[in-house]
Order: C-alpha cells, then sequence, then structure tokens
C-alpha cells in the first residue's frame, strides 16, 4: 500500500459524491421543463439523470486480493450517467403552450421529494470521504512527527 493510496480512495469519493450532486441539481433545476430535448420533430420533456457508481474492482475478493499483492487500491468508479426511464408525468393543463390538443401536458420524471433524498446522502457521503481524508493526513503528520 502507498503512501497516499488512502488519500487517492478518499478523492475519487469525493469526485463520485461532487457529481452526484451536480446532476441532482441539474435535476431540481429541470423539475418543470417541457422543453427538454427535441425528438424527431417534437419536443420532450427534461429527463431524470442518474450516476451509476460502481467499485474500481468487480468483487470484494478482487480487491482483496490485488490489495495484498501489490499494494493498490482502487476508489469509487463512475461508470455514467444515465437516464431514467420512468414515464412521465401528465396532467390537465389546457392553457400551456405545450398542451397537446387534449389539454394535457407531459412533465420531467423529476420527484423533487427523490432528489433531495440524493443530495442529502451524496452530502453526506461527501463529508464522511473529507473525514477519511483529514484522517489519513493527521496519520501521515504524525508519522513525520516520529522521525523528528
Amino acid at each position: 500500500m502507498g503512501v497516499f493510496d488512502a488519500m487517492n480512495v478518499s478523492a475519487s469519493g469525493l469526485t463520485a459524491q461532487r457529481l452526484r450532486m451536480d446532476v441532482a441539481s441539474s435535476n431540481m433545476a429541470n423539475v418543470d421543463s417541457t422543453r427538454g430535448e427535441f425528438k424527431n420533430g417534437v419536443w420532450e420533456p427534461y429527463r431524470r439523470k442518474m450516476v451509476v457508481l460502481g467499485a474500481g474492482e468487480s468483487s470484494f475478493k478482487n480487491m482483496f486480493n490485488k490489495a495484498v499483492n501489490n499494494g493498490k487500491m482502487s476508489g469509487v468508479k463512475v461508470n455514467g450517467v444515465v437516464n431514467d426511464q420512468t414515464p412521465f408525468k401528465t396532467v390537465y393543463q389546457p392553457e400551456h403552450p405545450d398542451a397537446n390538443e387534449e389539454g394535457f401536458v407531459q412533465l420531467p420524471n423529476v420527484d423533487p421529494l427523490k432528489e433531495m433524498v440524493d443530495l442529502m446522502s451524496a452530502t453526506r457521503s461527501y463529508e464522511a470521504n473529507v473525514t477519511a481524508l483529514n484522517a489519513a493526513k493527521g496519520m501521515y503528520l504524525k508519522a513525520l512527527e516520529i522521525g523528528r
């Protein structure tokens, strides 16, 4: 295990959680966007985005063997940002400019409550990674003091 491996693992977690917060904020900003994407000559509402995270290794066994054998540890990996495929909400608003002939408007599939839960979860995970980073930094500083 290298000197900065713990910090690198925490840094990967910080990066991943910041992306989750950015995506949740983007979803909240577009909660009422009825014109998110222009497809086949028709506007579609904004579609909720989600961050897919994964481990740097495929299994705990692989991660453990790799850490024991060569000392390298991998952190969290962002596998991508995907669109949520749940159907759009439909409401009756005949005065809306994007209403169809029957007066129904399609709204984004963004649930503000779900986004707030995701945002709070990402914030707590971010704080945990900061705590781990500070603990590693403190251990390195104490190790340097021993050498004096």
